[in-house]
C-alpha cells in the first residue's frame, strides 16, 4: 500500500539561510477582497472604501487595496511551502514597507528569504527562523516588504 504523504512546512533544521522561495500561484486582488477584508477589520478609510472620493485624491485616483490586505496575503503565500503544520507561534513582524499601492486587478507574487535562524534557548526542540517577505505586482514593482520571525518546530527525531 502507498505511504501517505501530507504537505508540510519546514522544520528548523530545513531552513537554509539565504535560501529564498517563491511562492506560486500569485494571488490577483479584487474588489471583493478589499471590501470585505477593509469592512472585516473595521477600517473606515474612503481610499479603500469610496470609489468616487478616491477618483479625487491625487497621485492615484484610484481605490487603493487595503495594505494589511497585501501583507496579510503576502504572508499567507509563504505558508504551506514554510510553516503550514511545522509553525509554534509568530513572534513579531519588523521592517514593514509599502513602496508602491497595489490595486484592484492587480496579481501579487511573493517571495520569502531566509535571513537567519537560531535554536530556541528557552524551548527545547524549537528554533526561531527569522524570514524577509517580499511581495511584487504583475509588472515586477515591489509593493510590500516585511520581516518577520516564528518559532517552528525541530526535526521529531532531533527534539526527541
Amino acid at each position: 500500500m502507498p505511504e501517505d504523504i501530507i504537505q508540510r512546512g519546514l522544520y528548523f533544521e530545513e531552513f537554509a539561510a539565504d535560501a529564498r522561495y517563491l511562492h506560486r500561484p500569485g494571488r490577483t486582488a479584487t474588489e471583493a477582497d478589499n471590501v470585505l477584508f477593509t469592512t472585516l477589520t473595521m477600517n473606515t478609510q474612503a481610499l479603500h472604501l469610496d470609489a468616487a472620493f478616491a477618483d479625487t485624491q491625487a497621485p492615484f485616483h484610484a481605490r487603493l487595496m487595503n495594505s494589511m490586505w497585501t501583507l496579510s496575503t503576502m504572508v499567507g503565500a509563504s505558508v504551506a511551502q514554510l510553516t503550514q503544520g511545522t509553525l509554534v507561534a509568530q513572534l513579531g513582524f519588523g521592517d514593514v514597507t509599502f513602496p508602491h499601492p497595489l490595486f484592484a486587478g492587480d496579481t501579487l507574487y511573493t517571495e520569502s528569504v531566509i535571513v537567519e535562524k537560531r535554536l530556541s534557548s528557552s524551548r527545547p526542540g524549537q528554533g526561531i527562523v527569522q524570514i524577509a517577505h517580499t511581495g511584487r505586482n504583475q509588472d515586477g514593482t515591489v509593493v510590500a516588504t516585511a520581516t518577520r520571525s516564528v518559532l517552528v518546530h525541530c526535526l521529531p527525531e532531533a527534539s526527541a
